[in-house]
């Protein structure tokens, strides 16, 4: 039985930092030509992503397993055209940056040139201006910065998911509301560029999910009262939970509750003790004199929405303790979070974590 064909150390290192990809040109250059090539394929080693470019079978299960499988038919594409004046843009682009962003079932890398127009198999390239200050690199990508990204994606996205959007990038600090008023203003003839400024218009930057965004603007077109974002409850000096919004008069919180964080929970908790754990800091906050509203993505569905809405006007109508045995300190937009970053195409080896500390229970 033949050795499976390894990639040579010169080649294998650089492939790292993109997602495991490499290329007939990166191949021919130490030797290996197209009869080994074939055999890698053939036996499973290696896998053909488009003409000329490849990834080990190995690297293609770890790509998948960590989500990233976007970031790589990206580089593909990328590899594959060789053009440099070329940059991953719209949804591509978002998902590089992180940022939530409508799921279609099959995603087509989306790329802009300033001179050319083109469309391939899983790609499709825009033809549009690209100022140098609207292009950038992340890790492996050239892509439009996060307000050109913006931008674009608002100008074709629904409302919601074009907000959401703009927040989480005003939350990350990825980008701040001049660098999208200075793209807006130079896209101020693009077709659908109103949209964008609308989203620009109403994102807050402080909400953390795209459910936030949502409540957000149901409760504004219902006429509801603004709640203030992301406000921490103190007791003494223990912060004791940061809700999603709060009405100061009321003394009241609305958490908008997605499954993830009970799914997903963090800090190794497993589901039932992140139910628990919060179970016990809401009793002590309602002891404190604090009333809680919690809704999730189907209370703010069209049918439910009034009855959400007569709820919630009714438990503004009782106000909260005049004396108060809590603290309320609103958060700041513009927050780096440390999750939820992005994607810098670096695909790490087996022998990463040898000889680092191991984490604390």
């Amino acid at each position: 039985m033949p050795v499976p064909l390894r990639l040579p150390l010169a080649v294998d290192e650089p492939v790292r930092r993109r997602l495991g990809i490499f290329t007939t040109a990166d191949l021919a250059r130490h030797g290996i030509g197209e009869s080994e090539i074939r055999t890698a394929v053939r036996a499973g080693t290696w896998v053909r992503l488009r003409t000329g470019i490849f990834v080990t079978a190995a690297d293609l299960t770890e790509v998948e397993r960590t989500g990233r499988r976007p970031g790589l038919d990206a580089l593909a594409v990328l590899a594959g055209l060789d053009r440099p004046s070329v940059v991953l843009s719209g949804g591509t682009a978002a998902w590089v940056w992180g940022l939530p962003r409508p799921r279609p079932v099959a995603m087509t890398v989306e790329l802009t040139d300033p001179v050319r127009w083109r469309r391939g198999r899983g790609w499709l390239m825009t033809r549009a201006a690209l100022p140098e200050d609207e292009v950038t690199v992340r890790g492996a990508y050239r892509v439009t910065t996060a307000a050109r990204t913006l931008v674009d994606v608002a100008r074709s996205w629904s409302e919601v998911y074009a907000v959401a959007a703009v927040d989480a990038a005003l939350l990350r600090g990825l980008t701040t509301r001049a660098e999208l008023t200075r793209v807006l203003d130079r896209q101020s003839r693009v077709a659908g560029v109103p949209r964008s400024v609308r989203a620009v218009q109403l994102a807050d930057g402080r909400a953390e999910s795209w459910l936030e965004t949502y409540g957000r603007l149901v409760f504004a077109a219902l006429g509801l009262p603004s709640f203030v974002p992301q406000v921490e409850l103190w007791s003494g000096d223990r912060l004791l939970k940061v809700v999603d919004g709060w009405y100061p008069e009321a003394a009241l919180a609305v958490e908008f509750d997605g499954r993830v964080k009970y799914r997903r929970p963090r800090y190794g908790r497993t589901p039932e003790e992140e139910l628990w754990r919060e179970k016990r800091t809401e009793d002590e906050l309602r002891s404190l004199g604090v009333r809680f509203v919690r809704l999730a993505a189907e209370d703010l569905d069209e049918r439910r929405r009034r009855d959400v809405s007569d709820a919630l006007r009714r438990a503004l109508g009782v106000r909260g303790p005049v004396a108060r045995r809590f603290r309320e300190i609103p958060r700041a937009a513009g927050r780096v979070r440390d999750e939820d970053r992005g994607d810098d195409g670096w695909l790490p080896r087996a022998d990463d974590r040898v000889g680092t500390a191991s984490r604390p229970a």
